[in-house]
C-alpha cells in the first residue's frame, strides 16, 4: 500500500494517511476498494472495467486527540474527474479536474470521535470535452488507448496546521547570478507580523541561516547560494549545478513562528536545484552548455495499478532503468505524474518534459477548464529542477481544426503565453507533434522510418531529418499551423520509433503488406503494424532483429545536424501497445548495455 508522504517537496512531520480500505459503490454494487488504486485496476481489489460514470467512496477515521486546537486539512493528490466531499454529512467542498491536488479545512465539521467521510465522484466515460488523456471511452482498449481510470488515483491524507502556517513555497534559481529566489506564502489566517526562519544546506554544509519579519502573507527572499551569503551579489561559478549527470540538491527547512506569542507554528522541509534551461543559436542549453535530449515517451501506466504505481520504488526503478539504457529524461505523455515520481527525477537526475491529459472536443468551456487545470499543474510543480519543458497540447488533440481555425490557433497561443507568464524559467511547446503556433521548440513526430525491408523509406527518413523544410514529408500533418512558421527554434523529434517487438517464431514474422494496411484503415484502425493477437506498434521487428532496427533509427537521427534530441516511443508496453523497451511489468526486454551503447554514439 502507498504509505509514503505524498508531497516530498513540501514535507510536514505530522500527518495521517487515509489510504487503504474504503467502501465503494457503483451502480447497484457495494464492495471495498484499496485507495489510491482506481477500481479498474487489480490492486484496487476490484479490477473491473466499469461503465458507470458515478461512484462513491466512504470510510471512517479517528483524528488524533493531540490535533485539537489546530486546523485539520483533508488533502487529495488527484481524483478523476469531478467530486464532492462530505464529512459527517456536511459538504466540505468540491473539485473539478482529474490531474491536480486539492484540500479542504474540515476542522469545524469534526466530532473528535469516529468521523465519516464520503466522496462522490462523477467521471463521464464518454465525455470528450474533459481532459482524459489515454483513457478510452469504448468497452475495450484499442490502438493507443487504454483502460480508463475512475475516481481517486493518488493519495488521500490528513494534516494538522496552526492558524499561522505556510501555504506554498516556490524556488527560482538563477545560475548566472548564483542566487535562488524563494517565494513563500502564508495561510489567510496567519497572525501578522510573524517571523520566518530559513536554513539552506548542501549535504552537511550550511549555506544560509537567517530569519525575517513578515508583515504580509506573500514574501520573498533572494539568497546567493554560490557565495554562501545572502544578498551579496554573484560571480562566475561552474559547480553545484543540477543535471542528470550531477543531480545536486540543496535542502531547505523553513519555520514560521506564531505572530501572537512567537512560538514555533509550522515547519516545512523542501529542496531546490540550481538549474537553467534556455535556447541559444537554435540549440537547447542546460546550465549554459549544449545538451542533447535523449528521452523516452513515458505513459505512466502499470499492469496492476494502471495510472498509479504499485509502490514508490516503482518510480525509482523506471528512472534507474531508463538511465541504464542511456536516456537522460522522459516526455511524460497525456498524464500529470504523481509528485513522488518528480521527486525521484529530481533526486536521481532525470529530465522531465511535463504534459497534461488532453481533451478531445473543443468548446470555449472545455478550453477554459483545460487552462485552469494547467495553471494548477504549473503551480504544483514549479520548483522541480527536473522539469524543463511544459508541453501544452499534443498532436492537435482537443483542437482538431487548428491548422486553419483562428480560434483554435489563438487558444494554442494563449496556452503558450499563459505558461510563459506563470513561469519564465522553462521552455514551452504550444502543440507537440505538428501544426504548431508560437513555440520555444520545433517539436515534431515521425514514425515513418519504414519497415526493415523498406530500404527506400529508410533513406527518405534519413534525408528528411536533415532539413526543417522537409520534415513534413515524414509527418502526418504539416509542421506549423497556417500563419505560423519556423523561426530558428531548436528542433527535436519528440516521438519516433514505436517498434512492436515480436518473439522469434511467434507466427507473425512477415512484414505488413499494403493489403494489411488498407484493411486496417477500412476497419477504422490506424495503418500500422500488428504482431500477435491485439498487439500493436508503428512498425514491427522480431526480437532478434530489434536492436539492429533501433540502431538504424537512432543512427538516422544522429546523422542530422539540425536535431537537438529525440524521444523514443516508448518506455514500457501498455496493454495492447507492445512497443516498449520494457515489458508490461516494467522489466528489460533487451540488454540495457546494448541500448546504452547505441544511445551513447552521440554525447
Amino acid at each position: 500500500m502507498r504509505e509514503e508522504y505524498p508531497r516530498p517537496d513540501f514535507v510536514r512531520e505530522e500527518w495521517m494517511s487515509l489510504n487503504g480500505s474504503w467502501s465503494f459503490e457503483y451502480g447497484e454494487k457495494k464492495t471495498t476498494i484499496q485507495v489510491p488504486f482506481v477500481c479498474q485496476s487489480r490492486l484496487s481489489g476490484i479490477g473491473e472495467r466499469i461503465r458507470e460514470d458515478r461512484v462513491t467512496y466512504e470510510r471512517t477515521f479517528q483524528v488524533p486527540d493531540s490535533w485539537r486546537g489546530k486546523r485539520v486539512l483533508l488533502r487529495f493528490g488527484a481524483v478523476d474527474y469531478q467530486c464532492r466531499v462530505f464529512v459527517n454529512g456536511n459538504c466540505v467542498g468540491s473539485h473539478v479536474g482529474g490531474q491536480t491536488p486539492f484540500s479542504f479545512n474540515i476542522t469545524r465539521f469534526l466530532t473528535w470521535k469516529q468521523e465519516h467521510i464520503r466522496v462522490e465522484v462523477n467521471d463521464p466515460i464518454k465525455d470528450e470535452s474533459i481532459a482524459r488523456g489515454k483513457q478510452f471511452w469504448e468497452e475495450e482498449s484499442k490502438f493507443i488507448w487504454y483502460t480508463p481510470s475512475t475516481g481517486i488515483w493518488q493519495s488521500v491524507w490528513l494534516e494538522p496546521v496552526e492558524d499561522t502556517s505556510l501555504l506554498c513555497l516556490h524556488f527560482t534559481p538563477d545560475i548566472d547570478e548564483g542566487t535562488v529566489k524563494i517565494d513563500y506564502r502564508l495561510g489567510e489566517s496567519a497572525a501578522l507580523p510573524c517571523r520566518v526562519h530559513m536554513k539552506i544546506r548542501l549535504g552537511d554544509q550550511e549555506i544560509f541561516h537567517g530569519n525575517m519579519v513578515c508583515n504580509t502573507l506573500r514574501n520573498s527572499l533572494t539568497v546567493d547560494v554560490f557565495r554562501k551569503k545572502a544578498m551579496e551579489g554573484s560571480f562566475h561559478f561552474t559547480g553545484n549545478y543540477w543535471s542528470p549527470e550531477n543531480p545536486i540538491l540543496y535542502d531547505v527547512e523553513i519555520q514560521v513562528d506564531d505572530g501572537v506569542d512567537g512560538s514555533p507554528a509550522d515547519t516545512v522541509r523542501s529542496y531546490f536545484g540550481m538549474r537553467k534551461i534556455h535556447v541559444e543559436n537554435g540549440k537547447l542549453y542546460l546550465n549554459n552548455q549544449p545538451y542533447y535530449q535523449k528521452l523516452l515517451l513515458d505513459q505512466g501506466y502499470w499492469e496492476e495499478g494502471l495510472v498509479t504505481a504499485p509502490t514508490d520504488m516503482d518510480y525509482q526503478e523506471d528512472i534507474r532503468k531508463s538511465k541504464e539504457m542511456g536516456f537522460n529524461g522522459c516526455r511524460k505523455h497525456e498524464k500529470v505524474e504523481d509528485p513522488r515520481f518528480l521527486y525521484w527525477a529530481d533526486k536521481m537526475g532525470f529530465l522531465v518534459w511535463e504534459a497534461m491529459a488532453s481533451f478531445w472536443s473543443y468548446t470555449p468551456e472545455a478550453g477554459a477548464q483545460f487552462a485552469r487545470e494547467w495553471m494548477d499543474v504549473i503551480y504544483r510543480d514549479y520548483s522541480h529542477p527536473s522539469i524543463i519543458v511544459w508541453g501544452m497540447l499534443n498532436e492537435s488533440w482537443g483542437v482538431p481544426r487548428i491548422y486553419s481555425n483562428v480560434q483554435q490557433q489563438d487558444f494554442s497561443r494563449g496556452l503558450y503565453y499563459l505558461a510563459r507568464g506563470l513561469d519564465s524559467t522553462r521552455l514551452v511547446i504550444s502543440n507537440d507533434g505538428w501544426e504548431m503556433t508560437d513555440t520555444d521548440i520545433c517539436a515534431f513526430h515521425s514514425y515513418k522510418h519504414g519497415e526493415k525491408e523498406d530500404t527506400a523509406q529508410h533513406q527518405v527518413f534519413r534525408d528528411c531529418l536533415k532539413q526543417v523544410d522537409s520534415l513534413h514529408l515524414i509527418m502526418e500533418k504539416l509542421t506549423f499551423a497556417k500563419g505560423s512558421s519556423y523561426k530558428g527554434q531548436p528542433v527535436v523529434l519528440t516521438e519516433c520509433g514505436g517498434i512492436a517487438v515480436k518473439a522469434d517464431g511467434d507466427g507473425c514474422d512477415r512484414p505488413v503488406t499494403p493489403e494489411d494496411q488498407a484493411g486496417r484503415v477500412q476497419n477504422g484502425e490506424s495503418p500500422v503494424a500488428v504482431c500477435g493477437t491485439g498487439d500493436w506498434g508503428y512498425t514491427s521487428a522480431l526480437s532478434g532483429e530489434f536492436l539492429d532496427e533501433y540502431k538504424r533509427i537512432v543512427d538516422a537521427i544522429y546523422d542530422s545536424e539540425i536535431l537537438s534530441g529525440f524521444c523514443y516511443t516508448q518506455l514500457t508496453d501498455v496493454e495492447q501497445e507492445t512497443n516498449g523497451l520494457l515489458t508490461k511489468d516494467h522489466q528489460y526486454k533487451f540488454d540495457p548495455d546494448q541500448i546504452r551503447r547505441i544511445n551513447e554514439r552521440k554525447r
